[in-house]
């Protein structure tokens, strides 16, 4: 049920840079049907603000200190009748895009993205579907087609990514070479590489492992 007042889509802006929230503050205040009520620099503070001022929308970044935004999307699941959410980002690794969809997250926007667009994806979301846009559409699908690695297997591919040889990761996990291995191949076959350097710089690329962000 819409919790819209007067056809009036309240919205929450979530990022911690003071410059962003009040360019986007500035932006959409001024588009005739949307409203900011506020905005929040952490993923604490946005959820002590959704229980208090129960908005519409919410604007969410990714990266933010303490609480992130996959957070926020995991602890809006709990609620009752949550605001939907749009993530907006300066990142677009898939790995990036598939958590915050399958989080919960209605649209995935980038913070380059034009003013038309960023409103037309407001009005589509607080109606009730999803905007994603096509080459952003494009790179979940790829994502979702592949396999997950499994939590040994990120283990593993950290310990790549610093160097580490099979018997150096055996050793330090406590299992055998053939073990890892038998991770390494299964790494390799789900980011669809053919070895391990290439393994870690998709990995990198796409989000899996950190890198230097």
């Amino acid at each position: 049920m819409s919790k819209q007042h007067n056809n009036l889509i309240r919205i929450l802006i979530v990022d911690d840079h003071p410059v962003v929230c009040s360019g986007l503050t500035n932006m959409l205040s001024a588009q005739a049907g949307l409203e900011v009520i506020g905005s929040a620099a952490s993923g604490d503070e946005a959820l002590a603000m959704i229980q208090q001022d129960n908005p519409d929308l919410i604007l969410l970044d990714l990266r933010m200190p303490g609480m992130d935004g996959i957070g926020v999307l995991h602890a809006l699941k709990k609620m009752e009748a949550p605001p939907r959410v749009i993530v907006l980002t300066s990142f677009e690794k898939d790995e990036d895009i598939y958590r915050a969809i399958r989080a919960g997250a209605r649209g995935y926007l980038l913070k380059d993205t034009t003013e038309s667009e960023m409103v037309a994806a407001i009005s589509v979301v607080a109606a009730g579907k999803r905007y994603i846009p096509r080459h952003i559409a494009a790179r979940l699908a790829d994502r979702m087609m592949r396999a997950d690695l499994t939590a040994r297997e990120v283990q593993i591919l950290e310990r790549l990514a610093q160097g580490s040889t099979n018997k150096q990761i055996a050793c330090a996990l406590d299992i055998s070479d053939n073990t890892v291995r038998h991770h390494v191949n299964n790494i390799m076959g789900k980011l669809e590489v053919s070895d391990r350097t290439e393994a870690v710089a998709t990995a990198i690329r796409r989000g899996v492992l950190s890198g230097t962000d």
